[in-house]
């Protein structure tokens, strides 16, 4: 089954973007890769947990394509909730003078942020070869803003199939370079997403002790945010930031070297 759910997700790049137009894809053709991360999920709820307590209920909040001009309101709602949360950020968007106070606090209030590339673009990273060197342009910008060099990285669309090149991941980890994708997608980049529909995602994949959420700095998000927030504690939850525990396994990928 997995080697399955792998293959259909490989076949269907290959056609959006090896026989496709040479420029980022569109929202729709983002939806279709994205409804295929579904199946990959599967792999990742397998892989064991390091370094974490087993009796403990443990969830670690990730925003992905920021900073925006929600990355204010989201540290807000999290602020107002002694809540930590993960960030992983564009570097287009992080070149943007406007938006980087809100990163700068964002990192003083104790919030992680990660790399998410440069350009969030498939063939540039993928196909052309360019993730480690946008990672690490990416890791460079924050560190001009925050002051600190975070290892961590998300790979933009999740790890499998583009990071399926052995050598690739090899070179990340001479880099010493860290790599998160998700347990729980939240679907809040569907379209038809709503505060309610995310929610209620959320609670159907909420299934084991630690969870790691993939959300996006968007509206409804942010609205959705006091609600999950409140489900996560009435279940006896923690919320945890990258960093406060040791790195564990958490990739499509199945790399412990990542």
């Amino acid at each position: 089954m997995k080697k399955l759910a792998v293959f259909c997700v490989a076949a269907l790049v290959v056609c959006l973007f090896v026989f496709g137009k040479a420029h980022p894809i569109n929202e729709h053709q983002k939806e279709e890769v994205l409804e295929n991360v579904k199946a990959k999920k599967q792999v990742v709820k397998k892989v064991p947990l390091k370094e974490i307590p087993k009796n403990e209920k443990i969830v670690f909040l990730t925003f992905d394509d920021g900073p925006s001009q929600y990355t204010e309101q989201l540290i807000k709602v999290l602020k107002e909730n002694d809540i930590k949360a993960t960030f992983f950020m564009q570097g287009v968007n992080l070149q943007n003078k406007s938006l980087q106070p809100s990163v700068k606090k964002a990192s003083d209030q104790g919030n992680y942020i990660g790399s998410h590339s440069m350009t969030h673009d498939y063939r540039k990273l993928y196909v052309e070869g360019k993730f480690i060197q946008e990672m690490k342009q990416t890791q460079q910008l924050i560190k001009s803003i925050t002051g600190k060099h975070h290892q961590l990285v998300r790979a933009p669309y999740g790890s499998a199939p583009g990071l399926k090149d052995q050598t690739v991941r090899n070179q990340l980890a001479n880099e010493k370079i860290k790599l998160w994708d998700w347990n729980i997608d939240s679907e809040d980049w569907h379209r038809d997403a709503t505060p309610e529909r995310i929610l209620s995602t959320i609670k159907k994949e909420t299934i084991q002790n630690t969870e790691v959420v993939l959300m996006h700095e968007k509206p409804n998000t942010v609205k959705a945010m006091p609600s999950i927030i409140e489900y996560y504690k009435s279940q006896g939850y923690k919320f945890a930031v990258y960093g406060q525990y040791k790195h564990f396994e958490m990739n499509f990928m199945g790399d412990p070297k990542l």
